[in-house]
């Protein structure tokens, strides 16, 4: 049976909007996909065990990766390391770079009670999983120009040569997301 993985973003949860959207929107136009969103930490060398544990017990049955922000970072991992497909929302291309703000302060989720606290260790995690992209058929990247917290011009640089949608305006949430479900399913399955 076919599975969508979809890795939510930064202090985000499976409880994230467009997580819910995926979910929701999966159940009642393809049941015949099971749908796993994990709950991530910010902890970068944990985070990569857990998804990369996750798609190896799924294999060898098609799995589909979604990532938006923090989670395009780690679907671009796992399509590297597994060749998947992968449609990325406004994702991070260099997490390492933003991390330093995030050290050594408290952290909370953004729909959890979970606190967290990284220090410079998490960045060489980070960095060591920052892995070039290859596979250049395997990726669809969505970004908004108007994104407020990642330059959307960034993921751009990184994934020339993958198909690339460039809305104007809207945000890091990705304005009218749901809309491109369908389409982003058939790039998915190859279709």
């Amino acid at each position: 049976m076919a599975a969508v993985l979809y890795i939510h973003g930064f202090l985000s949860s499976p409880l994230s909007f467009k997580a819910q959207q995926v979910q929701g929107w999966l159940a009642r136009n393809h049941p015949e996909i099971t749908y796993f969103c994990p709950h991530l930490t910010p902890y970068p060398e944990q985070t990569r065990h857990t998804l990369a544990s996750m798609v190896e017990s799924l294999l060898p049955q098609p799995v589909y990766l979604m990532g938006s922000s923090l989670g395009g970072f780690w679907a671009t991992w796992l399509a590297e390391t597994y060749n998947l497909r992968a449609l990325l929302i406004n994702p991070a291309v260099r997490p390492q770079d933003f991390m330093p703000a995030y050290l050594e302060v408290d952290l909370k989720g953004y729909h959890t009670d979970d606190s967290y606290r990284l220090n410079a260790r998490h960045i060489d995690e980070i960095m060591a999983t920052d892995i070039p992209v290859t596979r250049l058929a395997n990726y669809w990247l969505l970004v908004q120009t108007g994104d407020e917290t990642l330059d959307y011009r960034a993921a751009v640089a990184k994934y020339q040569g993958c198909r690339q949608t460039i809305e104007e305006g809207g945000d890091h949430s990705f304005q009218g997301f749901e809309c491109y479900l369908a389409q982003g399913l058939a790039f998915l399955r190859g279709e």
